[in-house]
């Protein structure tokens, strides 16, 4: 912290807990991970999520065999380790585990800079199999 702004400290710290959302108002977003078998199409549907700290991304398999959730690294180091940390059953960093037919992967959205952060199935990225998570 700059050493201008060391004095207020205190006050910096009480506005970002007053701003962080509060327990009980997350947003659960359920993402389905779909395959069209007649145009051999993989696709997260809905493919953009505008979410915030606290709220819920739900991956449910629809179609298509397995799939895993992996994010792309292309954020700050703060991000990047805040968001692996949230990730479940991590097999690499930004990457959950391979989830099959029916089944749901969950994350609970830690405070992360807004912006965009992209998102693919890894056994389907071939296929354009992405997303993109938006934070406010």
């Amino acid at each position: 912290m700059p050493h201008q702004l060391r004095p207020f400290a205190p006050l910096l710290a009480a506005l970002a807990l007053a701003a962080a959302p509060a327990l009980g108002a997350q947003t659960v977003h359920q993402i389905r991970l779909e395959h069209d078998a007649a145009t051999h199409e993989y696709r997260f549907n809905p493919a953009t999520v505008t979410a915030r700290a606290g709220d819920v991304l739900v991956f449910k398999v629809t179609g298509g065999g397995d799939h895993g959730i992996a994010f792309e690294d292309a954020m700050t180091p703060g991000a990047r380790a805040a968001l692996s940390a949230a990730m479940p059953r991590r097999v690499a960093e930004l990457s959950g585990p391979l989830i099959g037919p029916r089944a749901e992967y969950r994350i609970t959205l830690p405070n992360l800079p807004a912006g965009d952060y992209r998102f693919y199935c890894l056994p389907h990225r071939a296929y354009d199999e992405v997303g993109t998570l938006t934070i406010r």
